[in-house]
């Protein structure tokens, strides 16, 4: 479906920013520079003064980014099939160049992608249309320098391109560094940069962090022991806005910007802690220690509380109250490893590398319920229409009701042996990558999944 980037613009506006006592709007791609930040002193003393945005976890957007316009899986005012196969409620389907599990992206009347060709090493953005799923255009941008080793189950195009609704900004690993390119819609390369060294020490896995946009700025995380850092980057030049170092561990979540106990907050866990940063600045706002080296997972959030999930070598999930105390609320032995959770309506979902879903209560981690259903999960799970959709690894997502007093099962359904890639929804429909066999290894394919 189409719409007008004016309108975009505006839904980021109202959305994204709400929290100063005055209203400070989020700086968009064409709009003002950002508001001076105060030293880290003057953030402690101030932390709590700031007023709690209402419905700061649900706004209405195209999903342009990881997990969607939110940050964290959930999208409203839709409602996208529970059931299809290869011969129900497709809509379209097209054929992917290269391999990759990077998510879909919407940007209009186009959806794009990252993918990777190993066999030629290129890494490119790829678009197709909206409406048709006919492929528009590829750009390729980076040739060569791939990472000669990998987790056999990772790709070269493991990070989901972001959009402000004027580029598009992507990120690969190449020649033992972040890459980040920034590119128009009609797929015209218009700047590259290293944001980052990439040289794991210990954890020969490839990269998974995908990078963010926040007001005028995209924020990109490379975390490892050899100068691993997070950086934000001007979203026109490229130019380095800030940046601090994260470099005790090589670990591969992708940051989010929340609105929490008060204020915005850049959330990241790894390297055995869960640290807020002021999105603005970098500045540190607070951190928590975790049992855990290394984690994949997003944050999610309520209105006064973080969630997290990890890891290596110690398996945890922990709730944290986000109000500058440092206080972990509540804490418990389940591991969602590569997967994120999901927060909606008081109440936490995901389902745990043993292949087990769970539902906890948000305020005390009370388990509600939990369910096994099948291990083996990369994906992350989304929420629309009132259910939550989970892929797993062999091409099933699991959709089942967004209840915490019961485990209520919908439908199971199965397109393809490989689902690596969390969907994006859209329009009521629903964009799958998957992958099939075929004499030659894997075809992956885009799927458009709608009512008919």
């Amino acid at each position: 479906m189409t719409r007008c980037l004016s309108s975009y613009r505006q839904l980021l506006l109202v959305a994204r920013h709400c929290s100063l006592v005055v209203a400070v709007l989020l700086v968009t791609a064409s709009g003002c520079s950002a508001q001076p930040s105060a030293t880290p002193e003057e953030k402690a003393a101030n932390f709590a003064a700031a007023p709690v945005s209402e419905n700061s976890t649900l706004i209405s957007g195209p999903w342009n980014a990881w997990r969607g316009p939110n940050g964290n899986g959930i999208t409203i005012d839709q409602s996208p099939p529970t059931q299809w196969s290869d011969t129900q409620s497709v809509v379209w389907k097209a054929q992917v160049p290269g391999r990759g599990h990077a998510s879909p992206i919407v940007i209009g009347d186009q959806i794009i992608l990252a993918t990777s060709d190993k066999a030629n090493e290129t890494q490119s953005v790829v678009s197709f249309d909206r409406q048709t799923g006919e492929q528009r255009w590829q750009t390729v941008v980076n040739e060569g320098n791939f990472n000669p080793r990998i987790f056999p189950t990772n790709t070269h195009a493991s990070s989901t391109v972001a959009s402000n609704g004027e580029r598009l900004f992507v990120v690969f690993n190449n020649n033992q560094s972040a890459q980040l390119a920034a590119l128009d819609l009609q797929g015209n390369l218009l700047w590259e940069k290293k944001a980052a060294d990439f040289v794991p020490k210990r954890y020969q896995f490839g990269f998974g962090s995908s990078p963010i946009v926040y007001g005028n700025t995209v924020i990109v995380t490379s975390e490892c022991e050899n100068d691993g850092s997070m950086a934000a980057f001007d979203v026109a030049t490229g130019n380095e806005v800030w940046r601090v170092p994260r470099t005790g561990a090589t670990s591969y979540s992708t940051p989010v910007v929340c609105n929490v106990a008060g204020k915005e907050q850049l959330i990241l866990s790894g390297d055995e802690s869960v640290v807020a940063y002021d999105p603005t600045s970098g500045a540190e706002l607070w951190r928590v220690t975790g049992p855990w080296s290394v984690t994949c997972g997003t944050a999610v959030w309520s209105d006064d509380m973080v969630f997290v999930s990890g890891g290596y070598p110690t398996q945890r999930t922990m709730g944290i109250r986000a109000d500058g105390s440092e206080k972990v609320v509540w804490e418990n032995n389940t591991k969602l490893y590569e997967q994120s959770l999901l927060y909606y309506d008081g109440y936490l979902y995901g389902l745990a590398d043993s292949g087990v879903a769970y539902c906890w209560r948000a305020s005390d981690g009370e388990e509600m319920w939990k369910q096994r259903l099948e291990s083996k999960v990369s994906a992350s799970p989304v929420l629309a229409g009132g259910n939550i959709y989970i892929p797993v690894e062999r091409g099933t997502v699991y959709v089942f009701k967004a209840n915490p007093e019961q485990f209520e099962l919908v439908a199971e359904n199965t397109v393809g042996d490989t689902h690596y890639a969390t969907p994006a929804f859209d329009n009521n429909q629903i964009l799958m990558r998957i992958a099939k066999p075929t004499e030659n290894g894997k075809q992956e394919w885009l799927y458009c999944i709608g009512n008919q």
